[in-house]
């Protein structure tokens, strides 16, 4: 026989010669002296020895008995400490945590508020994968993947939590702004050089919202265009051209009167940033509290910059 059938079997046994009687065991385990005595006796028929001399008045351990049950303690104590684990990971913010982003939501903060904690778990490592490809958060193993989508989201069997809202503003710098007139509608904008995010076709438009909710777009053509939204805040701050770019991104910037709000009344459709995973049920601490982090920051966020919009 290449195992033992059911390995309770082996804390059963154990827990009758620690106790010294069927009777003490049971009343420790709470169960009955007959279905401890059954138990015990099937697992020496699926031995094929005997473990334990017994008569009406006491029990003892024939030799292989002894030596099984150092066996059996080595295995109980393998899995508590098994459980032990498992109930650490339950109950504190540990082990390893795999996530994918987006890598321009990253630069908008999402790397920020993850490093923040990290620093504050130390038990706790995070993988991240920073890509635009859309994951698959099952098959990939990850624990979250955090994505951006204009509502309505997709009806998915995984589950969703909402992390927050972002926004694209347009924002130029104040050397920028000194030069020309200050606008007061997106046409005013026709004599600024422009930054846009790359685009397949050669085309170049912002699609943008007023405060009624009115659709504008609006084509130019860019003095610089790419698929970095790094890059384009950068060239923002030095004075390139007008950018579109995610509020959480700039925000500080404008703050620190790098960079200049422009047209305040216009911005894109808020788009919902949420995170997709397997299921809410058995989540551990580290993942679970990761979540709830990155939701809290997220909100601070858009208190402090979302008008309503």
């Amino acid at each position: 026989m290449n195992q033992i059938t059911d390995l309770n079997d082996l804390r059963i046994f154990a827990a009758v010669v620690d106790h010294g009687s069927f009777t003490a065991a049971a009343r420790a385990l709470g169960t009955q002296t007959s279905k401890l005595s059954r138990r015990v006796r099937a697992l020496e028929e699926e031995l094929q020895v005997r473990l334990l001399n017994r008569t009406s008045r006491s029990l003892s351990l024939t030799e292989t008995g002894r030596q099984f049950y150092q066996h059996c303690l080595a295995v109980v104590a393998e899995s508590k400490a098994a459980k032990d684990i498992v109930d650490k990971t339950r109950t504190k913010p540990q082990g390893t945590v795999r996530v994918s982003c987006p890598v321009a939501l990253l630069s908008s903060g999402v790397s920020a508020i993850i490093s923040r904690y990290v620093e504050n778990n130390p038990q706790v490592q995070v993988q991240l994968d920073s890509t635009n490809r859309r994951v698959d958060v099952i098959e990939e193993g990850l624990d979250f993947a955090i994505r951006v989508r204009l509502p309505p989201l997709e009806n998915t069997d995984l589950a969703v939590r909402q992390l927050g809202l972002s926004i694209h503003i347009l924002v130029a710098s104040p050397e920028l702004a000194e030069r020309h007139p200050a606008p007061g509608s997106i046409e005013s904008l026709k004599d600024w050089p422009t930054l846009s995010m790359a685009s397949n076709s050669g085309r170049f438009a912002w699609n943008l919202v007023d405060t009624k909710g009115q659709a504008i777009s609006w084509a130019h053509q860019p003095r610089l265009a790419t698929d970095d939204l790094a890059s384009l805040r950068i060239a923002a701050i030095q004075g390139v051209g007008v950018a579109l770019l995610p509020r959480e991104l700039v925000g500080d910037d404008i703050q620190a009167g790098r960079l200049q709000h422009l047209l305040p009344d216009l911005g894109t459709t808020p788009g919902l940033v949420h995170a997709i995973f397997a299921t809410r049920r058995g989540m551990v601490p580290a993942v679970r509290h990761l979540l709830d982090a990155l939701v809290t920051e997220f909100e601070a966020f858009n208190k402090k910059w979302y008008s309503g919009r």
